[in-house]
């Protein structure tokens, strides 16, 4: 659960990880406002209503972004996942609210930057234009996902590299960042003195 003393450590160390993302390109803030506002993206939209099977509260994400994520998360950990549906879907679901936990403890410019960015991929007219992705996010397969991140990846526009990498590394911090899922990716999990020193690995009593 998000709210659990676990979740919370998580939330710590992630928030450490999201600041060193680079979201402060100006490149990157100046082509997202630009096309954000030719295809009437408002960064203004009311976070997403409570998950009512976890409880937890949005503070950032709105209901597009959850869509958005929904369909990023299985083509950037995929492998990683459970692969029997319900335990899938929980899994995503538990990364994407870790993702907006993180992103509570971004700097206000950040942030900023980071809602241009989704409001960017959450436009149809951007969506189309500048992903590529002519099916909705809702509808679109990893194939199709997968497709749209290599490009990005793979652009010499410094703006898409800048967001692909701004996908890659919130996801792969949130999923990752979580104790649940070292084990998939071979980390030990942090040193023992390291959980006896600091607060943020202490559940409470």
């Amino acid at each position: 659960m998000p709210h659990s003393g676990q979740n919370d450590g998580v939330a710590t160390l992630n928030r450490r990880n999201f600041l060193r993302l680079g979201l402060g390109s100006a490149t990157l803030l100046a082509g997202a406002s630009l096309t954000a506002n030719l295809s009437g993206c408002s960064s203004s939209d009311a976070p997403a209503a409570e998950n009512t099977a976890s409880g937890y509260r949005y503070q950032f994400l709105t209901t597009d972004d959850l869509t958005l994520f929904r369909a990023l998360l299985p083509a950037i950990v995929g492998p990683s996942l459970p692969p029997e549906q319900a335990p899938q879907q929980s899994t995503i679901e538990g990364t994407i609210q870790n993702i907006d936990s993180g992103i509570v403890h971004f700097s206000r410019a950040n942030q900023q930057q980071l809602r241009q960015l989704l409001d960017l991929l959450n436009g149809s007219f951007t969506r189309i234009t500048l992903a590529r992705m002519w099916p909705t996010w809702e509808e679109a397969s990893i194939d199709d996902v997968s497709r749209f991140l290599a490009r990005w990846r793979d652009s010499s526009i410094g703006l898409f590299n800048n967001g692909y990498i701004a996908l890659i590394k919130i996801t792969n911090v949130a999923f990752y960042g979580n104790p649940a899922h070292w084990e998939v990716s071979r980390y030990p999990g942090p040193p023992k003195w390291a959980v006896d020193a600091l607060p943020q690995f202490q559940s409470p009593a």
